[in-house]
């Protein structure tokens, strides 16, 4: 644990310095390379879209691999069957749209033609979260996670940098099953080094802390690691556990790290109703009851404007979550 803590606080330096320098990489174009190199690797890999490859970057397998690329213009539940089609016959789709459209619109077919027969097809939900800017609410997913984590046999992923995304786009070519992977429209910071490993069976302790333990993924963990140093310098305390998968949780390490600290946040870009939050909720309630506090959006839809705004209104921002988090860690400790 030790060697893991020393790395992890080298991680956190190297973040902050890359985001002073505003050296950001589009998660979306790791996912499109990603696909474009197991292509090479497998032929079985096939990608579909529903008219929007140039803004989710599947236009890139698309340019190396035109028989294997569909577009399926904007026929969202139609795409889905076919995916679910072609997996029973031994492809591997990936199918991609803005996350509204591909868990919303296409909820059924996903139930029932991917999820029931338990195919092998890999939905990827680009654009999620109010960091969807000026589209609006009409695009703006905030209930996708809860969507997906609800039915059988679908895995739920949200990774939080290009080199995580890359990997996990990786395993879950490798790997059977219905999975969802939902991947941001902004840009994000680099993490995690080389020496990162995306482990679907487990969550990660980004530092450990003896005040709170903050438990986020996707795009608020990098809100998350500023927050802590903005608190870190009023003399509070921070734990962070980074939980990629959703589902299935990694509850012993979430249970483990609670433990210490016996109060929980989470921060999510998403709605607090069923996501995140919801999960980690359902666990501790059952398995080690102790008070857990819930940021994200709060039961309302989303609205137009530039990500970064909506980011601070919304309350997710460095200086907004260190603010909330130090509100709550006062309200705690007096009833402690």
């Amino acid at each position: 644990m030790e060697t893991f803590v020393r790395f992890t606080e080298q991680v956190i330096q190297s973040y902050i310095m890359q985001i002073n320098k505003n050296e950001k990489k589009s998660i979306r174009s790791a996912f499109g390379n990603a696909l474009v190199e197991l292509g090479k690797e497998n032929k079985n890999i096939v990608v579909m879209d529903a008219d929007l490859a140039c803004s989710t970057q599947t236009a890139m397998f698309g340019k190396n691999f035109p028989e294997r690329f569909f577009d399926c213009g904007i026929a969202e539940q139609d795409m889905i069957a076919s995916a679910a089609g072609l997996a029973s016959v031994g492809k591997i789709p990936f199918v991609a749209s803005f996350a509204m459209f591909a868990t919303g619109r296409t909820y059924d077919q996903i139930r029932n033609s991917v999820c029931y027969p338990e195919f092998n097809v890999k939905i990827i939900g680009t654009h999620g979260g109010v960091t969807v800017g000026e589209d609006g609410a009409s695009h703006q997913a905030l209930e996708d996670i809860s969507l997906m984590r609800g039915i059988p046999n679908m895995s739920v992923i949200v990774p939080a940098d290009c080199r995580e995304c890359e990997q996990v786009i990786k395993f879950a070519a490798e790997n059977y099953g219905p999975m969802y992977i939902r991947i941001a429209r902004t840009n994000v910071c680099d993490i995690f080094d080389e020496n990162y490993e995306f482990d679907f069976c487990k969550a990660y302790v980004i530092r450990e802390g003896s005040d709170v333990t903050v438990i986020t993924n996707g795009e608020t963990l990098a809100e998350v690691i500023l927050a802590a140093q903005i608190l870190e310098k009023e003399g509070y305390s921070a734990q962070i556990i980074h939980v990629p998968v959703v589902k299935p949780l990694d509850g012993a390490t979430i249970i483990e790290y609670a433990k210490k600290t016996k109060f929980v946040i989470t921060v999510e870009n998403h709605s607090i109703i069923g996501g995140l939050g919801s999960a980690v909720c359902e666990l501790l309630a059952e398995y080690y009851p102790m008070p857990v506090h819930r940021l994200g959006v709060n039961d309302t839809f989303g609205q137009s404007g530039k990500w970064d705004f909506l980011l601070d209104y919304y309350g997710l921002s460095a200086e907004k979550l260190a603010v909330s988090i130090k509100k709550y860690v006062d309200k705690y400790r007096l009833v402690k």
